[in-house]
């Protein structure tokens, strides 16, 4: 088998091929060119039928061999187009503004899917900044055309990003789990990008926004696609009920203060926070004490209770009217906190049907934001949002990399 035609199947580049190398004392310098002798555009890819101007000699970064730093050398052309004008010859190895082959990017991308930026800074070779660069060239390569097209129901949240209140949009097509859009920010007018990039055509198609009680987004999206079902999270709306609890129980404390049965109370938290069927004997006994000697404590944990129970439901038009019903009995339950809680589900009611309705929440929205939040800690958080949304754009929406896996061509092992 001669060199060449050796380098041709570890380099494993299609369209290609080579014609020399030669050895430094770090480097493998292989010089290639493209199969095809009619020059293509770089910019629309049509042939340029030899026409041509000058060229240059560049090099591209390929995948180490044996621990060789490789380098692809070709003299590029310049092209006359009829279409795009005089503009740089297309190599079937690379994109054309890019000092790596395609191959090189893609287990860049895979390696920074799993590790930190730092890791794969120094397991590949290249800067750090750089691999930065490769990730957003890979997700316009690899992603999807147009992620925005097709939706109907989606899911929106925000993701702090650093401290002191930095914040980005994230925006989930709940059809496939996938984040389709992200931006700094997290008002109305950020949300409003969103819809500005969708399109009014395709803004009328939404037909379920599930959201948080954030009046920004809330206000975001009746004014952009007001015929859009808008769908309160589960979770959220429960949270209300759980935090009033908690402001009652911290009320009887601060009440019976130096009495015993301030102490029992304090130990009670937990016991009250959880769901019945998960409570153990202990727990148990807890919340039969506070039925006992507590009646406002155990008031708020009723209607803790019973507002979960009416989310459970299946009927709507049940919920809509044991939610009416519930709002009364918080407003005369003589609990402040409750009586604030009474008047948001009054304000947001068809918004927490909507979730009887659909059983849709922002669960899959908060899994992903568990996997940023991983994202950013091994990678000891980003100094720029961009960078984060980059990483968003490679391991949420869809792009699957694997592992560099060949097998030699059916020429080569007859040789």
């Amino acid at each position: 088998m001669r060199a060449t035609t050796l380098l041709h199947e570890l380099l494993g580049l299609k369209q290609t091929r080579v014609t020399g190398f030669h050895f430094t004392t770090t480097e493998l310098v292989v010089d290639v060119k493209p199969a095809t002798r009619t020059p293509r555009c770089g910019g629309c890819g049509r042939g340029c039928h030899g026409r041509g101007y000058d060229q240059r000699e560049r090099h591209w970064r390929h995948i180490d061999i044996v621990g060789l730093r490789v380098l692809l050398r070709y003299s590029i052309r310049r092209v006359d187009c009829a279409r795009c004008g005089v503009t740089t010859e297309f190599v079937p190895w690379a994109e054309p503004t890019s000092p790596f082959t395609r191959m090189f990017e893609e287990v860049v991308a895979y390696f920074a899917q799993r590790a930190d930026q730092t890791t794969v800074s120094k397991t590949m070779g290249v800067a750090w900044g750089t691999v930065g660069h490769i990730i957003q060239r890979v997700v316009a390569r690899l992603g999807p055309t147009d992620a925005l097209d097709g939706l109907t129901h989606i899911g929106v949240d925000e993701l702090s990003v650093r401290k002191h209140h930095e914040y980005i949009t994230v925006v989930t097509n709940h059809a496939t789990g996938h984040i389709v859009w992200a931006a700094p920010g997290k008002n109305a007018a950020t949300l409003k990008l969103f819809f500005d990039a969708l399109g009014p055509e395709r803004t009328a198609k939404l037909q379920v926004v599930t959201i948080d009680m954030s009046a920004a987004y809330i206000k975001a999206v009746q004014d952009a696609a007001p015929r859009a079902r808008l769908v309160f999270d589960r979770f959220h709306v429960q949270r209300l009920a759980h935090d009033a609890l908690d402001e009652v129980r911290r009320a009887q404390v601060r009440e019976l203060k130096g009495m015993p049965e301030a102490q029992e109370l304090k130990r009670t938290r937990f016991a009250l926070q959880k769901n019945p069927w998960n409570l153990t004997h202990l727990e148990t006994e807890k919340v039969a004490v506070v039925r006992k000697r507590n009646q406002p404590l155990y008031r708020a944990y009723l209607l803790k209770e019973t507002l979960a129970a009416i989310l459970d439901g299946r009927q709507v038009n049940v919920a809509r009217r044991k939610l009416g019903e519930w709002i009364d009995w918080a407003q005369r339950s003589r609990l402040k906190p409750f009586l604030k809680v009474a008047r948001t589900v009054s304000t947001y009611i068809e918004g927490i049907v909507g979730y009887v309705a659909t059983r849709l929440t922002n669960g899959p929205i908060e899994g992903n934001n568990r996997k940023l939040r991983t994202i950013t800690h091994r990678s000891y958080g980003f100094a720029d949002p961009m960078s984060l949304i980059a990483m968003i754009r490679l391991c949420c929406s869809g792009i699957m990399l694997t592992p560099l896996r060949r097998s030699p061509s059916p020429a080569a092992v007859e040789a």
